[in-house]
């Protein structure tokens, strides 16, 4: 019996199923520039990127904790001002287990994939949760087949 997918996959696969593609926000962006980004792309964090370089991940939570409840104005503040610059990453080879370990540990939703130094992708733990549920849905579809004698 083979199974296809399994929780213990790389976030490499799973970013080869998922795709690549990250948006970014440049840390001289505003914050409403930011958060309307975030609306328009339907996503809850992005990358803070001052030329190449990650500096930060901008979320909805910095906005509501340092803006919307700092009483600042999302016109008038800099992502670069309020970003949390702490950022915990993964690499492509590192496993669907650990990853969502490091998501647990330090209580976030996305982790940047860097891989020699540069970003190469961005894993939200719905990304996770989904990959896990289809590898469970596989493992269940292949063990049924072979139960049946298929």
């Amino acid at each position: 019996m083979i199974i296809s997918m399994t929780t213990n996959g790389t976030i490499g696969t799973l970013i080869h199923h998922k795709g690549s593609k990250v948006w970014t926000i440049a840390a001289t962006a505003t914050v409403f520039e930011a958060i309307e980004f975030l609306a328009q792309k339907n996503i809850g964090a992005l990358p803070v990127l001052d030329g190449e370089q990650l500096i930060g991940i901008f979320s909805e939570r910095d906005y509501t904790r340092k803006v919307a409840l700092a009483g600042k104005s999302s016109r008038a503040t800099l992502v670069r001002e309020i970003v949390s610059t702490a950022v915990v990453a993964v690499t492509s080879q590192h496993t669907i287990e650990e990853a969502m370990r490091l998501m647990t540990e330090n209580r976030i939703r996305h982790l940047p994939v860097i891989d020699g130094g540069k970003m190469t992708g961005m894993v939200s733990i719905g990304d996770l949760v989904n990959w896990i549920i289809s590898a469970q849905s596989a493992t269940i579809d292949q063990m049924q087949s072979y139960l049946a004698g298929r």
